[in-house]
C-alpha cells in the first residue's frame, strides 16, 4: 500500500519521469486522508454500501468527483485487463483513428484474450481501440504499442499518464494488464483514470459500444461483442472495463449514468461472479448522491510541469471508517509495490533544516524496509 511519510517543515519528494515532467509525491492519501484506510469508509446517516466479496472498492459521483464510499481504496494489486482503460486513455489522443496498420507477429501472438489479429489483414486504429476495450484483446494492446513507437515508448508513456492523472498506486508494465513483476494498481486510481476516460468522446465510445464488424482476411469480417455484462444487464450502464488473471482473480471499473448523473464503481481482488454486486454498489451510489457527506475526492489531473500539493483535502468528520482488517496475501508483484520502488528525485527543504532531511531520509529506509508485502 502506500506509505505515509511524515513532513519535516516544507519537506516534499518528487518523482522524475523518463524524458518528462517531474510531479511531486504526495506524504498524504490522495483523495483525503481516509482513504488510507484497508476497512469500509462510508458516510453516516445513510445506509452502509452493499456487501460485496471485493478486497477493494470505490463508490464515486463522476461529475463532482465526491467518493462516496471505499474500502481499501489505495490498497494496490493486481490490475488484470482493467490496466487497458490507462492504455487507451493514453494512446487515443495519440494516434490517429483512421490510419491503417499492420500487425507484427508478434502482436498476433500475444498470450491470453485476443481478438484474433492476423499480419495478412490491415486494421484501423480504431478497431483497435474497440478490440481492446469490447474484446479485452491482448493482441490488439501489443498492437497500438507498436503503433505509437513501441513497447518501452508506451511504457513511458503510460505511466507518465498515470502520474498525471495523480494514480501513483499504478505502475504499468503491459499494455494489456498480463500480469508482470511490478506492476499494480488501486480501486482509487482505476476510478480516477475511468472518470478521466468518461471525458473522451472516443473512449466513450469504444467502451459503450455492444457489438461490431471486426475485419478479416479476404475482406470479410467477424462480429466481436463487449465482454462488459452489464452494458446489457444494468439501465444506464454506459461501459468502462473487467478484467480477471489467475493472480489477479477478478477485477472492474464501471460507470452508468441516471438522471444526469454518473456513478463509477471499482473493485480489485474479487473470486469472481461479481456483476449483480457491482450493480447493487451502482444502486447505492445513486441513492445516497447528493444525501451524504464525501469521504474523499477523485482527485483531478496535475497541470503539465506543476508539482502535486503536500497535502490533499481531508475526508469529512462524518465520515465512519471501520476498523481495517489484514488483506489476503497479495501476489509477489504486488507486494513488492511500496515506495521503494520509486526513485526519488529531488528533496525539496522548507527552512533550511537539514536535519530534518537526514531524519526523514534515515526513518523512510526503515519504514520501507519493513512495509514491503
Amino acid at each position: 500500500m502506500w506509505t505515509k511519510i511524515v513532513p519535516v517543515m516544507a519537506l516534499v519528494a518528487s518523482v522524475s519521469l523518463t524524458g518528462g515532467t517531474a510531479y511531486a509525491t504526495p506524504t498524504t492519501p490522495v483523495g483525503g486522508e481516509a482513504l488510507g484506510s484497508r476497512g469500509l469508509v462510508a458516510p453516516q446517516g445513510v445506509k452502509k454500501p452493499p456487501k460485496t466479496k471485493a478486497t477493494s472498492y470505490v463508490i464515486a459521483d463522476a461529475g463532482t468527483g465526491n467518493v462516496l464510499a471505499a474500502k481499501d481504496a489505495h490498497g494496490r494489486y493486481l490490475p488484470a485487463s482493467t490496466l487497458k482503460t490507462l492504455t487507451a486513455l493514453t494512446l487515443i489522443p495519440k494516434l490517429d483513428k483512421n490510419r491503417r496498420i499492420r500487425p507484427s507477429q508478434n502482436a498476433c501472438n500475444q498470450e491470453g484474450s485476443a481478438v484474433g489479429l492476423t499480419p495478412k489483414t490491415t486494421y484501423k486504429v480504431e478497431d483497435l481501440f474497440r478490440a481492446l476495450m469490447m474484446s479485452s484483446g491482448n493482441d490488439a494492446a501489443m498492437a497500438l504499442a507498436e503503433t505509437n513507437g513501441g513497447l518501452a515508448k508506451t511504457m513511458a508513456d503510460m505511466n507518465a499518464e498515470a502520474k498525471r492523472l495523480q494514480a501513483y498506486d499504478t505502475v504499468a508494465k503491459t499494455p494489456s494488464g498480463l500480469d508482470k513483476p511490478g506492476q499494480s494498481s488501486s480501486a482509487y486510481d482505476l476510478a480516477l483514470i475511468a472518470r478521466a476516460g468518461l471525458a473522451n468522446p472516443d473512449f466513450v465510445r469504444y467502451i459503450s459500444t455492444k457489438v461490431a464488424n471486426f475485419p478479416a482476411p479476404k475482406g470479410k469480417h467477424y462480429q466481436i461483442s463487449n465482454h462488459n455484462k452489464l452494458l446489457w444487464r444494468y439501465n444506464g450502464m454506459v461501459g468502462v472495463k473487467n478484467g480477471w488473471t489467475t493472480k489477479a482473480q477478478a477485477s472492474f471499473v464501471g460507470a452508468a449514468t441516471r438522471g444526469g448523473h454518473t456513478i463509477v464503481v471499482s473493485i480489485m481482488r474479487h473470486e469472481g461472479g461479481f456483476w449483480d454486486e457491482v450493480a447493487a454498489l451502482l444502486d447505492w451510489g445513486f441513492s445516497v448522491r447528493g444525501k451524504a457527506a464525501p469521504v474523499g475526492r477523485l482527485v483531478d489531473p496535475l497541470p503539465a510541469g506543476l508539482p502535486a500539493p503536500q497535502q490533499q483535502v481531508s475526508a469529512p468528520a462524518t465520515a465512519t471508517v471501520t476498523p481495517a482488517q489484514q488483506p489476503p496475501l497479495l501476489d509477489t508483484a504486488a507486494r513488492n509495490q511500496d515506495g521503494s520502488t520509486k526513485a526519488i528525485g529531488s528533496v525539496v527543504i522548507g527552512g533550511g533544516l537539514l536535519f530534518g532531511l537526514i531524519y526523514l531520509w534515515y526513518g523512510i529506509r526503515r519504514k520501507r524496509t519493513r512495509s514491503r508485502f
